[in-house]
This record gives C-alpha cells, structure tokens and sequence, in this order.
C-alpha cells in the first residue's frame, strides 16, 4: 500500500454493521499514516430510566410556556443567550453569533504525541467512545496503529472537533479495537492542593494500618463489572411492572440495604471483627438476602 494509507485502486464504500450510529466520521492520522474511521459511543446511559411530568386528571403530558415575569409568553425570536456578568446583568447573544463561533470540523483526529499507559491522571479522562475502520480499505492501516500502540504501551493524544467543539482525545488498543478517551482541559480540574489543603490527618498507629491493610488484601478479586447492580434502577423498574399491571401499592423499602446505625468506638476491635469476617470471601461484600412482602 503506498505511503499515506491510500489505494491505488478506486475507494471502495465504506461497509458498515447494522446498528452502528457514528457520532463522528473522518480520519485517525499517525504522520504519513491516514485511516477512515468513525467514533461511537462506548456506554449506554440511555439505557437509564427517564421520566416525564404528567397530568393527572387528564393523563396528558405537560408542556412548559417560555415566559418572563411582568411581560407573559414570548415568541421564540425574541429569545436570545445571555451569560450573567453580574447580578441580573447579562450580556445578549443571537443563536447564530454562538453558531458561527464553532470550530470547522476538519474531520481528522491526529496523533500528535504519545505517553506511557500510566502517565495520564484518572482525573482527567472524561468519556469513552470506541473508533472502528471505517470501509474494508481502512482495516490494514487502523490494525498497524492499533498493534503499535500495543507494542509499545503507549497512549496516542490527539486534538479533533466534533459537532463544532474542541476535545482532547487519548486512544489506546481495547480489545480487539481502539479506545478514544476524551480528557478534560487543564482549567476543567479543580486543583487537588487547594481541595485538601485543610485536611490534616494524624499519622496512623502501626496496627490500625496493619489490620486495614490485610483486610483490603482479603477483599482482593478481579473488577467484575456485572457483580453490581443499580439498586435504585431495579426499584424503579419494578414499580413501573407492578404499576403497569393495575397495583397502586409496591413496598420498595426492602430494596435498600439496611444500616445497623451502631456506632463503633473501638476502631481497632471493628478492623479485627472485619479482618475475621473475610476470610474465605473475595469481591464485593454481598447483602444479607433480603425478604420480600407479597405485592
């Protein structure tokens, strides 16, 4: 394949998997190297419940009027974005001066330096998103940056622009793919320093760190994703099934788990009791089963 990932041969259509909505198209650029990609969304937090305010007499969804006080409904020309300067001071912009403020989307995230897997704080990475060749033609090139950002343990960090904004992007090989990892800019971190510059803690006794120390070793295990769940979310789900078969009534107080709420006194009895209570137990601690009442 010539020098800059392309063919001689006319480009073929780009072959995508049912399903798949890019957020992004364009092409991941590792010096001579371009490759056709397209990012997507790696989690799926729409997968959460949502909820809308209702009517209740008339079982109709409420829509809002957009008012201002003294004056009543306005047209939605008259609305404009105002950043507040002051109390009650704001300085007015149009839809469209904002609009012409986005930054033109060139379509191409390039590598412009690389790092060690361990040199970026967790604090600065924001999301994930998964990059896929985009077309047969691009596999070739995306598997050589893949498998040198593999070999070499490093993290690529590229600039790119996506729906008119600037990110900061961190790829590195996931599986068998990349993973682009946002990162916040360096004024969207609040200063750890400052944060904690009033926490002052006593040196800690040889045995309480001893006994904290091997009860943490005790709950040693792999991260299993699936060995958690959204309590909250479950709760809400059941609710809604029970509602939606007629009940008025779903006893969820069984879904929270219960706190002793005693005091312990003796810090180093209570890291002994649970240093004694791992043994044989690995992960998560897991509730006591709990019982539940008849719907």
């Amino acid at each position: 394949m010539p020098r800059g990932g392309k063919s001689s041969k006319p480009p073929s259509e780009p072959t995508r998997r049912p399903g798949i909505r890019p957020l992004w198209t364009g092409h991941l650029k590792l010096s001579l190297v371009t490759v056709p990609v397209m990012i997507v969304s790696a989690t799926a937090s729409e997968q959460r419940l949502a909820f809308h305010q209702v009517h209740a007499p008339s079982g109709k969804r409420i829509k809002y009027d957009k008012v201002v006080p003294g004056v009543g409904s306005v047209d939605a020309q008259d609305i404009h974005k105002g950043y507040e300067i002051s109390k009650g001071r704001y300085v007015l912009f149009k839809p469209e001066e904002i609009e012409d403020l986005k930054i033109e989307e060139k379509k191409t995230l390039e590598i412009v330096q690389s790092v060690g897997q361990d040199e970026i704080d967790p604090i600065w990475f924001e999301k994930p998103y998964y990059v896929l060749p985009d077309g047969d033609i691009a596999k070739e090139p995306y598997a050589v940056i893949r498998e040198a950002l593999r070999n070499t343990k490093r993290v690529g960090i590229g600039q790119f622009v996506m729906r008119g904004r600037d990110y900061i992007g961190a790829l590195k090989p996931y599986a068998n793919g990349i993973l682009l990892e946002t990162l916040r800019f360096h004024d969207e971190v609040k200063s750890a320093e400052e944060i904690f510059v009033d926490v002052e803690t006593p040196k800690p006794a040889r045995e309480l760190l001893d006994l904290a120390s091997e009860l943490l070793k005790r709950k040693a295990a792999p991260y299993k994703p699936e060995a958690f769940e959204d309590r909250y979310e479950i709760a809400l789900r059941q609710l809604i099934e029970k509602r939606s078969k007629g009940a008025n009534i779903l006893d969820i107080a069984d879904t929270k788990r219960q706190e002793t709420g005693a005091k312990v006194i003796d810090l180093v009895e209570a890291l002994k009791r649970s240093v004694e209570a791992a043994k044989g137990t690995t992960g998560p601690d897991k509730p006591a089963p709990r019982s539940r009442k008849a719907g």
